[in-house]
């Protein structure tokens, strides 16, 4: 009988003192990894459509200016009813404006950074442990955590945006009226404050001017001739925007309340890359299985499914708090201002418990109208 083979001794060993003493001094600073080169570069009018937005916001403050002058300090002569439509429309557009101004210049949400780099992080330096760096938590081999056009992992809910050129954390989708930039885990809730704030606005500067009109069609010489014109052009603009962006912010408070983005409620074969590890035998389809090789039953169960499973809906209070949630004593004060990003660190969410059993009978379903065809 040989002897028992001796197990091979490591190449490095450290001591538990020594590993301490690393973690307590490596410093993680990684430099940002370079653009898309296929990506376009941002030229002077992709900022044009962002010059529109704030003319739009700003064009109508002369004419509601003129309507609360001659309206209800001139003609109903309601100083104090004067002071409140001019805080609400105000303190409006400066909500809307500011929350635009979040959209635009902040980082929709690096995806690639440390921790301790994202809003939100306790770390107080730019320090990551030494286990945490050698030994991440996530499989980057799925497909769905590796982007093959950065070459660097990715999040969960991570998305490489062909024209930024970059992996935007959460991304939400790409916009062009903020200057060109994605929304992101970072300026999701500034932009549906944004959207909200539009339409309240829009909703507020309708009503008042549908009032004073229809006081002027009652009143026709009691009124200044050139106050009903501005006061219609008012409502028709108030009503119209009330109605467009209203319709976008009341989908994305749907989307929030469910814990969807738009990418995910509006791309059913996402849900591909969620499907349990199938069968490795008995049936041709990838693992997981790729859109292009589904057939039209395949697709159509996958289209069915989509609209009932949502990975990550952990009921609406908990969604709504991982979009909106704050911490500290003006943390609500600062949301009602601007909207400001969303809480935790943008890569990992927890998911419906009854997602998993929905996705193993989706999986079973295509594997089963695969070994059928």
């Amino acid at each position: 009988m040989s002897a028992a083979r001796r197990s091979p001794e490591p190449l490095l060993s450290f001591s538990s003192a020594e590993l301490r003493s690393a973690e307590s001094t490596i410093v993680f600073d990684p430099k940002p990894l370079p653009a898309d080169p296929d990506a376009p570069r941002k030229r002077w009018y992709h900022y044009v459509p962002v010059c529109v937005t704030v003319f739009l916001i700003l064009v109508f403050h002369p004419s509601l200016l003129y309507v609360l002058v001659d309206f209800h300090l001139q003609t109903m002569h309601q100083p104090v009813i004067f002071m409140i439509h001019l805080l609400v429309t105000y303190t409006l557009t400066f909500m809307a404006l500011s929350s635009l101004i979040v959209c635009v210049a902040r980082d929709p949400g690096p995806a690639n950074a440390p921790p301790s780099r994202l809003e939100g992080a306790s770390g107080e330096g730019e320090e990551i442990g030494l286990t945490e760096a050698l030994m991440p938590d996530h499989d980057f081999s799925s497909p769905a955590r590796w982007c093959r056009k950065c070459w660097a992992p990715k999040g969960e809910r991570t998305h490489h945006c062909s024209i930024c050129g970059r992996c935007v954390l959460k991304m939400d989708h790409h916009c062009p009226w903020i200057g060109a930039k994605c929304i992101g885990h970072r300026t999701y809730p500034a932009f549906v404050h944004f959207l909200c704030s539009v339409s309240f606005l829009s909703l507020y500067v309708a009503t008042l001017s549908i009032h004073a009109l229809w006081y002027a069609f009652n009143n026709p010489f009691a009124v200044h001739e050139f106050t009903p014109v501005h006061e219609l052009v008012l409502a028709f603009a108030g009503v119209a925007f009330t109605l467009i962006i209203g319709s976008f912010a009341a989908y994305h408070i749907y989307l929030s309340i469910t814990n969807q983005t738009t990418i995910e409620n509006i791309t059913p074969f996402m849900l591909l890359r969620h499907l349990p590890p199938l069968p490795r035998s008995g049936h041709s389809l990838s693992d997981p299985p790729l859109e292009p090789e589904l057939s039209f039953k395949q697709r159509r169960l996958v289209r069915t499914a989509h609209g009932r499973i949502l990975v990550y809906d952990v009921g609406w209070r908990k969604n709504l708090s991982q979009v909106f949630g704050w911490t500290g004593k003006y943390g609500l004060l600062y949301r009602l201002w601007c909207g400001g990003a969303s809480p935790g660190d943008g890569k990992n969410f927890p998911r419906n418990p009854r997602a998993e059993e929905m996705l193993a009978k989706l999986a079973k379903a295509l594997v089963d109208a695969d070994a059928n065809q």
